[in-house]
């Protein structure tokens, strides 16, 4: 059950549209539900001699018995509430329930207080209601309505639990402000995608990714083509900014401006001043990157990788003042790299983007100087540019979204912990998504490694198979029957020919992270060895395909004393099993 709280200036605007048609003919039997006196309150959905006029003059009259100067501007409180998809039809009678109850927990019109505001609540559907109420009592004073959003969220999540509907999370009042019905229903009749508030939000996160201080953050808002208009003490200082989509006016003409506060909280200039004097990047982030060709892209995005290990480890931390700077640090990663992704993946990143935002956001303060490497790695691969999504820049596309899932999934275990449902939930979206971008940008990459391990030689595989039971011999049996076994053999035999121990390598790998939380465990063994390796991430060169260096040792090692499981047998066999579905 969502309640949606606004206001606004014209009670009589208001009900025209409640009791209207709706713009496609979706509103029917509009009808009062519940009113502060039902007697007092003529429903022209019911009654064929009421009309608006009088509705609206009856909810009005204590706002027009003040004087001019006494009348708030925005005096109409409107309050739209609706059950889940899934949730059964309430009644009439209940929904009138829902709405003496909003109404009493949001300070409109408390329970037995004969002085509130006046108020109704209108049905035309069968999933939700609107509340309308004015904001001055009958006695003159305004209500006490401080965190009416919050307490009107609680009391829905009461009276789910009450009555058996979907229980959705509670808020903490550090989400991001949602578009009004209004702005919604403006960017329906204009054609677009989105209300101009959430594109403007998803712009000025991208403008702040990687950004080295304001001035770089106010021209990368106007090179994405935002009006921009600062605001300028009397000392000549900057002191906020607000900026509006271009074509998106009123009805004077005159463009719709949004403050950055306005857009989320933490997109105010004081809240963005923070994140840039303590996370403050280098102007030209050192780039890592094996000694084989690569682009900026490809080695921008290496980096990165490192970058968001390291992450990882913070999270399994017990400080959660560094804790929450990394994911703040890590939204702006993926802010960043949304923006550069080849086209296949740039859907889903973007959806991961919009989503993890609001995981970024707790009551916990973020001690915003421990995410400058995240930030640095952002900056690194807006100024690297758009990758391709073929060669080294797709190898390490995949890479780098191999190790973006696990912080997801860790953030998703942080929140739980806490009990921040909300920022649990969307980081388990972002988690989703990113999953479908790695699979999309690994399956170029990894069908090359898979097709390439196939064609080892079979006493290398078997000699690698060892390694793998030496390091994971509880695991090793399923190992062996992953689809990515074939590419985490070829890439083993490759860190072989580039010098590397496989054997410590592996063991490396394995304990820099946990692997409970991977899906599939060869897949991320894969992208580690070649991360820590500084093997590439595309392809294996045809020297350590043939190079006698990776023949297995004359003679060869002793036979294991355990007898072989059916798939350690099948290690070196022609027929392979089939990829886990």
């Amino acid at each position: 059950m969502v309640p949606d709280i606004s206001t606004g200036s014209r009670t009589y605007g208001l009900l025209v549209y409640l009791y209207g048609p709706g713009r496609r003919d979706e509103h029917i039997d509009p009808h009062i539900v519940a009113a502060w006196s039902p007697e007092l309150a003529p429903d022209p959905g019911r009654d064929p001699a009421a009309t608006l006029k009088q509705l609206t003059d009856r909810l009005d009259l204590p706002v027009l018995a003040l004087p001019k100067d006494r009348r708030p501007a925005r005096y109409v409180w409107h309050c739209p509430v609706r059950t889940a998809p899934g949730d059964r039809h309430l009644t009439d009678a209940e929904w009138g329930e829902v709405a003496r109850r909003i109404v009493h927990a949001t300070g409109i019109a408390e329970e037995g207080d004969d002085k509130a505001c006046r108020w109704i609540a209108i049905r035309h559907a069968d999933d939700h209601i609107h509340i309308v109420a004015t904001l001055k009592r009958e006695d003159g004073r305004s209500p006490r309505r401080h965190e009416d959003g919050m307490r009107a969220q609680a009391e829905c999540r009461k009276i789910e639990r009450e009555w058996g509907l979907q229980v959705l999370n509670q808020g903490d009042g550090t989400a991001a402000r949602r578009p009004t019905s209004a702005e919604r229903s403006k960017a329906e009749r204009t054609g677009r995608a989105e209300p101009p508030r959430e594109t403007l939000r998803e712009q000025v996160r991208q403008a702040l990714a990687g950004a080295t201080d304001e001035d770089e953050f106010f021209r990368r808002l106007t090179e994405a083509g935002l009006r921009l208009e600062k605001r300028i003490a009397p000392s000549g200082d900057t002191i906020g900014y607000k900026v509006a989509l271009p074509g998106d006016r009123n009805r004077d003409g005159q463009p719709i401006w949004f403050p950055g506060s306005k857009l989320a909280p933490d997109l105010s200039l004081p809240k963005i001043r923070e994140r840039l004097e303590a996370g403050t990047v280098d102007n030209e982030p050192a780039l890592a990157g094996p000694d084989h060709q690569s682009s900026r892209p490809a080695r921008a995005r290496r980096n990165a990788t490192h970058i968001a290990e390291q992450a990882l480890t913070t999270l399994a931390g017990d400080h959660d003042g560094d804790i929450a700077a990394q994911l703040v640090g890590f939204g702006e990663l993926l802010d960043a790299v949304a923006q550069t992704t080849p086209a296949s993946t740039r859907k889903e990143l973007a959806e991961a983007a919009h989503t993890f935002e609001r995981a970024t956001r707790s009551h916990i303060r973020a001690e915003h100087a421990d995410h400058r490497a995240l930030r640095s790695a952002a900056r690194g691969i807006v100024r690297a540019g758009n990758a391709l999504g073929k060669g080294e820049d797709g190898g390490t596309t995949a890479m780098l979204l191999s190790t973006m899932v696990l912080v997801a999934v860790a953030a998703i275990r942080w929140h739980s912990a806490r009990g921040h449902a909300q920022q649990a939930a969307a980081a388990r979206q972002a988690a989703q998504h990113l999953r479908a971008a790695y699979r999309t940008a690994a399956a170029t990459p990894m069908n090359t490694m898979r097709a390439q391990g196939r064609q080892l030689p079979a006493p290398v595989r078997d000699r690698y198979a060892h390694t793998l039971e030496g390091a994971l011999p509880a695991q090793a049996d399923h190992l062996l029957c992953e689809s990515g076994w074939d590419a985490l053999a070829v890439t083993l035999a490759q860190a072989e020919h580039e010098g590397h121990d496989p054997e410590a390598l592996l063991q490396k790998a394995i304990k820099s992270r946990e692997l409970d939380t991977a899906g599939n465990v060869t897949d991320v063994l894969v992208w580690r060895l070649r991360s820590i390796g500084e093997l590439p991430a595309a392809s294996i060169s045809a020297g350590a395909r043939t190079n006698p260096r990776l023949r297995p040792p004359q003679p060869q090692a002793p036979k294991s004393t355990t007898p072989e499981s059916p798939a350690r047998r099948g290690v070196s066999s022609s027929r392979r099993p089939g990829p886990r579905r």
